[in-house]
C-alpha cells in the first residue's frame, strides 16, 4: 500500500435535531459546541481534545452536505476514551438522568482491555465511554 493512516480527524453524525444533540453532548460528555462556515452555510460541531463530531441534520440536502448514502439518525455506535474511573462516568450519567445501557463492563479495545459504560444519545446512537488501565 502506498500510504498509511495516522488518525481520525472528525466524523459526521446524522441527527434529528442539531440543538438537542449539541446540548446533550455538551452536558453528558463535556464536549464544546463550535460553529463553522461551509459552502452551504453554518454548521455545528462538538469538539473534544483534538477531535470533532460534525452534527448533520438528517434532513439536510445531500448535495449541499456530501454524506453517507443513508443519512439516518440513531445508526451509530461510538466509543470514547477517558482517564476517569468508569464508576465516576456512570455516577455522572445517573446524576444527569441518563439511562445506563450496560456497565461498567470489561471490553477489548484498540489498545487492549478496557472498562466501558454505555448509554444512548437522543437519537438512539450507542455511546460507549471506556477507560484503559493506567500504566
Amino acid at each position: 500500500m502506498s500510504f498509511q493512516l495516522d488518525s481520525l480527524d472528525h466524523l459526521v453524525l446524522n441527527v434529528a435535531d442539531v440543538d438537542v444533540s449539541a446540548a446533550w453532548y455538551a452536558r453528558v460528555l463535556g464536549m464544546r459546541r463550535t460553529e463553522f462556515a461551509s459552502r452551504s452555510g453554518m454548521r455545528v460541531a462538538m469538539t473534544y481534545g483534538n477531535q470533532k463530531i460534525n452534527l448533520r441534520p438528517a434532513t439536510a440536502d445531500t448535495v449541499a452536505w456530501f454524506t453517507s448514502r443513508e443519512a439516518v439518525p440513531g445508526s451509530a455506535d461510538l466509543c470514547f476514551v477517558t482517564r476517569a474511573n468508569p464508576a465516576d462516568v456512570k455516577a455522572h450519567w445517573l446524576a444527569e438522568g441518563i439511562a445506563i445501557e450496560a456497565g461498567p463492563v470489561e471490553r477489548d479495545g484498540a489498545r487492549g482491555k478496557m472498562t466501558s459504560v454505555y448509554c444512548r444519545d437522543p437519537d438512539g446512537n450507542l455511546i460507549e465511554v471506556a477507560t484503559y488501565p493506567q500504566a
